[in-house]
């Protein structure tokens, strides 16, 4: 088969049969578009040809390139996925990258936000919306839901008006992979949504064709509000906010989850929520509470 139609046809498995997400598929797409021109450049062009040491050259000139750990570890991933897929559907191949190993990527500790600069962030919004701006009434709306049910970005703007359910302060989420998962939210999230809902979102959606009509967040221009709208939104109230790392609404995820375990909240009770596959994925926060502990003793411990 050739290599072409072989990452197509596993790109095609990944988005119809296993429920990936666009941006997730377009990921394995670049990666294994990297092995295709290293394989070309060595004139191997068919599939059944792949060697674990082409693989192991191809990460090493990737290396070379000045890649970092965690995007060789992607990568390879990507290419033993791929080999796993040809030698599941061809008899006649083994799969060459079944030993493929690359570099541990670097774990980076997730930024959190503090209790008071929560509060900070949240009070400001809600003094804006007191004029009744219905732009401002969604920014609230959206801050306090992603805060409060620690859901993805792609996840939020993903919600349609039957996904939310009032009554029982829930809402049902498509996560990755498809997969669907009910997270709770708390009451002043409930507030601020019920408030948008019957306030602003119908003037929004009047600015709109309609097509928008199953949304619950919706853009100045009447169509459904997109992740850039989201990201632009939270870099802008993170930007006078002390401190490192990425500015974007998964910051909000982890001071969700992060508050959660500070305040006694059972590990996987937290991976439900977060719709985490792995306990692994959900562990990190239990690092990040560590370090906040030692912060904390540190400064306040008279014999720290």
């Amino acid at each position: 088969m050739p290599i072409a139609d072989a990452v197509e046809g596993y790109l095609a498995h990944l988005s119809r049969e296993r429920g990936y997400s666009v941006n997730t598929v377009r990921a394995y797409r670049a990666d294994l578009a990297s092995l295709t021109d290293f394989l070309a450049a060595a004139d191997v062009s068919v599939a059944d040809e792949i060697s674990l040491e082409l693989l192991r050259d191809w990460l090493w000139h990737q290396s070379q390139r000045g890649l970092s750990k965690s995007t060789l570890a992607r990568r390879a991933a990507s290419a033993r996925g791929l080999s796993a897929w040809l030698s599941r559907n061809d008899g006649h191949m083994t799969d060459a990258a079944a030993r493929l190993r690359a570099p541990r990527g670097e774990r980076h500790l997730p930024r959190v936000l503090t209790g008071s600069q929560i509060d900070t962030i949240l009070s400001s919004l809600w003094q804006r919306a007191q004029a009744g701006d219905p732009n401002e009434l969604r920014d609230l709306a959206v801050i306090e839901m992603l805060y409060a049910s620690a859901m993805r970005v792609s996840e939020l703007v993903g919600l349609d008006i039957d996904d939310v359910d009032l009554s029982r302060l829930t809402v049902r989420v498509m996560g990755k992979g498809s997969k669907e998962r009910v997270v709770p939210f708390g009451v002043p999230a409930h507030q601020a949504l019920v408030t948008y809902l019957t306030q602003a979102r119908p003037a929004l959606l009047a600015a709109g064709d309609g097509r928008a009509a199953r949304a619950v967040f919706v853009a100045p221009r009447g169509g459904r509000l997109g992740p850039r709208s989201v990201y632009e939104l939270v870099a802008r109230l993170l930007e006078q906010i002390p401190g490192s790392g990425p500015a974007g609404p998964h910051s909000l995820r982890h001071t969700a989850a992060t508050h959660l375990l500070d305040g006694g909240a059972d590990l996987r009770a937290v991976q439900e929520m977060l719709g985490h596959a792995s306990l692994g994925t959900t562990q990190i926060y239990t690092h990040v509470s560590l370090d906040r502990l030692k912060q904390s003793y540190q400064s306040a411990h008279p014999r720290a």
